[in-house]
This record gives C-alpha cells, structure tokens and sequence, in this order.
C-alpha cells in the first residue's frame, strides 16, 4: 500500500475545459499553451501504474451558493456568472482526466483544499505521509496546499508543468515562492512512490 497520494487542484471544466468559462481568457490561454490538462493526465497515468491513489479536489457551491463567502475578491463574483455550481458540467473533472468512481472527490469552498474538507480524514485513514500535486492556479489552491501540508508534516512534491496561473509570470512568481516547502518535478520526470 502506498503512503502518498496525488491530488489534482482544480482541473475542473469552469476552468480547464476548451468550452469552460475560462477558455476565452488568460486561464484558457496558459492552460493551452502549457499543456495543463495533457501533462496531467500523462502524470495520473504514471500515479496509478504505481499503486498512488488520486484526488480530484473541486471548488464549488451549492445551487444557493449558501456556502459562497460574499466579501471573497475570489468567489463573490461566482454567483453573479452562475459558475463553480456543484452537481452541474462546470464543476465536474475534466474528462480527458479519465477521473474513476475509486479516486477521491473533494470538494472544498475555500482557496485552500485542506479547509473544510474531507482530505484531512483521507490522509489519516490511508496512513499519507507524502503529497504529491498540481493543478490551477499555482499561486492560489497549489500554494495553500502546499504551503498547508507542509505545516502539517508532509512531505510535498509540486508538479511543476501540470500548473499555471493567469500569466506566466505570475505562476513563475509562485513556483519560485514555493521552492522552500517542496520538491519540484515534471509530469516527465516525477517517479511515484
């Protein structure tokens, strides 16, 4: 049994897919030229050949947006674009991804993927002691989970092509903020353990 687990960030239509909300701007734009959503699923292939499970973790919001916090510069516009609604295409995985029924789903209401969340229980039970991950924006959800599990012991390897951010400066900007809490690797060159 594997002590790590790879989690992917975010990689949700609303944000990733060629048809999402996000594929006429800066996101669909970096995503595309750095091949996001194919270095990650050569990375998920990779994972599961080595006996590593995988969690999907997904932003969204009830239909009411109940959980959606008003004063967020982040979320409070999602209710006025109708996005990040759970149960709907925007916030499903993207399919490329080949996302299966034993992975792990978490969804999370917050920047950070640990807050709220089931993860913390999911670490504990399958005895996690090393996370490996990726996923947009690098200087949002993969810098708190990095930044987070860290703090919380683990060991944290960050795949640094399977990220991007707005710009290309600004996922820059993150990854060489990052470099003193984890590893870095490629979806090339990363060896799941």
């Amino acid at each position: 049994m594997s002590n790590s687990i790879f989690l992917v960030l975010d990689m949700m239509n609303d944000l990733v897919h060629e048809e999402g909300v996000s594929s006429k701007g800066p996101y669909g734009e970096q995503v595309r030229s750095r091949n996001i959503v194919q270095n990650t699923r050569t990375a998920i292939d990779k994972a599961r050949k080595a006996g590593v499970p995988i969690g999907f973790v997904r932003v969204g919001f009830s239909p009411d947006y109940r959980e959606c916090p008003p004063n967020s510069p982040i979320f409070s516009k999602a209710r006025d674009n109708n996005i990040f609604k759970l149960g709907e295409w925007g916030t499903q995985t993207h399919p490329d991804l080949g996302q299966r029924d034993e992975d792990f789903d978490i969804v999370k209401h917050r920047v950070s993927p640990f807050h709220a969340t089931t993860l913390d229980a999911i670490l504990s039970a399958k005895h996690i002691t090393r996370i490996y991950c990726s996923g947009i924006s690098t200087n949002a959800v993969v810098q708190a989970a990095v930044r987070e599990g860290h703090d919380r012991d683990f060991e944290m390897i960050l795949l640094e092509d399977c990220c991007c951010g707005l710009t290309r400066e600004e996922h820059e900007i993150a990854i060489k903020s990052l470099e003193r809490f984890c590893q870095m690797t490629t979806s090339t060159d990363v060896e799941f353990k």
